[in-house]
Order: structure tokens, then sequence, then C-alpha cells
């Protein structure tokens, strides 16, 4: 991972607006209706090639794909590896359990609504070998001319996998999220060789406590969360730790997140996880208060935080004073050095996620850059 000396770096969580003819023929895919393999190609090439020169227009630094290949940041596995099949298995958000119409909004997204999670139904492997390099390829392709520090592409944790495809083969949780593992390292390391940052995605890490674990205590929930971390590292024995990052998330959604587990009760074990880079929402009205959580936590030397300074559920474009007063917070606990200013979220966590306007995605993003260019000036000189 690039860190600056000088300048406070920008980048963001991974997905981004798909342009409209990706999505629909996505949308069908997902359906179940046949697409035509290198016409598809073709559109997602196209979109990358978009979505890295307007990351570059808009000031960002280290840069991703967009997702633009995913139909969503987890489900997309479902096409990679052997053994999913069957029915979705719709999940249970204990905070909206309390609030049914909120629920009915949440769920009603177009890109909720068309997302296919098949349970787990056979033995877990490797289906398709050269998805991960493709990617690569076209990132690297669309990197080509474009002034940027860095380029990351994501990836679904073994936890978050387990998560969303319920387990129907394994004997326990415990075999079903190590076979899990196991199937992920080709796809870690392959974005490792290729020379990218590897994001891995942890919603299971902060989101599994009010969904996958709602009925575990706290402390029942850390040891859950150690053992996925466990997995985790496993996986990814084959890429170095500075190559890599982890997202921790409480879930991308505009809701009530009352049953979030806090960060500072999850904190310590977060930081056993191998990856040198630490994301994680700390914009939204219920985490955006955590800052204060390293007046007293130590940033475990070598780790480098990247807090979201902007929300990915809101139409609102922040101020670029209130981004660079939220990178200042940070950089004045942990160090200037050990910060790059992220968001809470994708902009597109599922195909035709529509929470944010696309416009406005762009101009947070912008507005992203000039708070941390406002930080530079104040805290580099």
């Amino acid at each position: 991972m690039k860190r600056s000396t000088e300048r406070f770096l920008t980048t963001h969580t991974g997905s981004l607006p798909r342009p409209d003819a990706l999505i629909r023929t996505m949308f069908a895919r997902e359906e179940g209706v046949p697409v035509d393999p290198a016409a598809l190609a073709g559109h997602i090439r196209a979109a990358v090639a978009d979505v890295v020169r307007r990351q570059a227009g808009a000031g960002i630094d280290v840069v991703s794909d967009g997702e633009m290949s995913k139909p969503s940041y987890a489900t997309y596995v479902k096409d990679r590896l052997t053994g999913f099949g069957g029915a979705s298995h719709p999940l249970q958000y204990q905070d909206l359990v309390d609030f049914p119409g909120m629920a009915r909004r949440v769920f009603g997204d177009p890109g909720r609504a068309r997302r296919r999670t098949p349970a787990c139904n056979g033995a877990i492997g490797v289906r398709d070998r050269a998805a991960a390099s493709t990617d690569a390829e076209n990132l690297r392709t669309a990197l080509a001319g474009v002034g940027v520090a860095e380029a990351f592409l994501t990836a679904a944790s073994p936890g978050v996998i387990s998560l969303f495809f319920k387990n129907e083969h394994y004997p326990g949780h415990e075999p079903y999220l190590f076979a899990i593992a196991e199937a992920m390292r080709h796809e870690y390391a392959a974005v490792a060789r290729a020379g990218f940052v590897l994001q891995v995605d942890c919603p299971d890490l902060a989101m599994g406590r009010h969904i996958q674990f709602a009925q575990l205590s706290v402390e029942e929930f850390r040891k859950m969360a150690r053992l996925h971390i466990e997995a985790l590292n496993q996986a990814l024995a084959d890429v170095p730790p500075d190559q890599a990052r982890v997202h921790l998330c409480w879930g991308n959604y505009e809701g009530p997140h009352h049953y979030d587990v806090p960060l500072a009760e999850i904190l310590d074990v977060v930081f056993t996880a191998r990856p040198t880079g630490i994301s994680f929402e700390a914009a939204n009205p219920r985490h955006a208060h955590e800052w204060k959580v390293f007046e007293r936590v130590k940033l475990p030397a070598g780790k480098v935080l990247i807090p979201g300074v902007i929300d990915s559920t809101t139409n609102f474009i922040e101020h670029p004073e209130l981004v660079a007063e939220r990178i200042g917070r940070y950089a004045r606990l942990v160090g200037r050095d050990n910060v790059i200013a992220g968001t809470d979220c994708g902009f597109g966590t599922w195909v035709g996620q529509s929470a944010v306007d696309p416009d406005i995605v762009w101009a947070k993003l912008a507005t992203l850059a000039e708070g941390a260019r406002l930080a530079t000036r104040e805290l580099f000189g």
C-alpha cells in the first residue's frame, strides 16, 4: 500500500455506479436470461476504462475497477466457485425487524430485490480460475495513461460469503468457513500476483453481529469474529500484508442501525487480521463519533487507517471543511502518515442500487479530494 509523507491520499471502498447498459445486461444474467459472453465482456471493459478515468478526474489517488464485473461485492462468488445452488435465502436484519416499513424500503431497492443468494449445497472449489485475472487485466488496461498513485481490486471475505450463502452441505459453520477460505485463496493470490492491492470486504466482522449472529452475546460474537479472521488469515497466506486491506462494514443501507456492534468492542479483534490497511465506516450518523476510540486505543505498528469521511447512503454532498475536519481528527490521534481518506462503503454495492444518485457520487468523491487537500495544507504545511 502506498503511503505519503507529504499529503493525505484518497481512496474509496470499491464499488461505483455502473452504466445503464451494463446494469440491464447483468440483471438479465442474474435472472437466467441468456447473455452473449463476448458482449458482456466488452461492456465490462468499457465500463472499467470509463470509471477509472472518472476516479482520476475526481482527484482519487487509489482507484479500483468499480466492481464492474460483479453483480455485488459478495454474491459474485456463486459464479466463480462450485458448491452453490438452489433457491435464494433472504437475510433477516435485526434492526429492520423493529421497523417493517423501513425494511420494505430497503429490500425494495432494485439491486437487493434481484440479488441471488443460493445455498451451499455441495463441495466448494474454484470453478472459474480466470475471472480474477481478467479483472486485473481490465484494470491494468484502463490505468494506461491515467495518473493515479495506486489501484486495488476487491474480493469477498470467507466470513461474508458464509453470511450470504446458507450452509446446507458442511457439518457445521467452521468446516464451511474454512472450505470457503481455501477456495478463495486462489482469487486473493491472483490479485496480489497482478500487482494490485487486495481489499477484502469483511462485513461479517461488524454487520454479522446483527444478521448472521444476532442471537449471540458480544463476547460470543467476538469469539466467532476471531474464527473468521483465522480463516481469512489462512486464505491470505500468499498475499503480503502490506498489499492488502480489509473493509469493515455494518451494512451499506439507510436504516436504523441501532443494533450495530460498537467499533470499540471489535477493534482489537480486527487488528489481528493480516492486512495492513483497515477501512471502516466513520462518517454516518451511527459511527461518526467513534474516532474517539483512538484516544485510548493505540494503532498497532505498521497498520494504516482508512476511515470513511463521506457517507455512502446520503445524497448530501459533504462540505470539504467537514471532510478535512474528519481527516484531521484521525491524523492527530494516530499520525498523519497512517491515515488515508476513504468512504464509508461502496456506491454500487449491488448492481442497480440507487441510494445515491450517480452524478452526486462523483460530486461527493470530488469533495473528498478537496477536503483531503484542505487537511493536507493544515497538517502537512
